[in-house]
């Protein structure tokens, strides 16, 4: 990283920190080698004071949210593969036109998307599929093909 950048990312953080009403000297970031757990470290618990151990308690649990989404979506993301080529078949269409046809069933059922995925992988399979997403497919589907025409 280069001084420059150094002093934008410093700069950038100071006045997040600012922003927070957490002092600035708070908001100067740590060398990246500096670890909490190192002696001395003013990042270690007893170094920080209540308004610095809030903000990094709150971006601690943003960032464990955003890392929880971002397994849920590699999760839900093969499911929903298989769906979009489902519904190009069935259209047929595109991927981009089968994607808006799971995007649309999943507003009109007021489904979250991984599952209405789940439930047309699962109907392929046998398993009989949610009548509200049934409706909201059929009327996609409807559209996609006189949308054609």
């Amino acid at each position: 990283m280069s001084a420059a950048s150094g002093s934008v990312n410093t700069s950038v953080a100071a006045g997040r920190a600012r922003r927070r009403g957490v002092p600035s000297s708070a908001a100067v970031p740590a060398p990246r080698h500096e670890r909490a757990d190192t002696p001395g470290s003013r990042l270690a618990p007893e170094n920080l004071d209540t308004a610095e151990r809030q903000l990094l308690d709150e971006e601690i649990e943003q960032l464990r949210a955003e890392v929880s989404q971002l397994r849920q979506a590699l999760d839900s993301r093969p499911v929903i593969d298989q769906a979009r080529d489902m519904v190009m078949a069935l259209g047929p269409c595109d991927a981009e036109v089968a994607w808006q046809v799971l995007v649309q069933v999943s507003q009109h059922s007021n489904i979250k998307l991984r599952h209405v995925a789940a439930a047309l992988v699962a109907g392929a399979e046998g398993t009989p599929v949610p009548k509200p997403i049934r409706k909201a497919l059929a009327s996609a589907l409807h559209r996609v093909r006189t949308a054609r025409r």
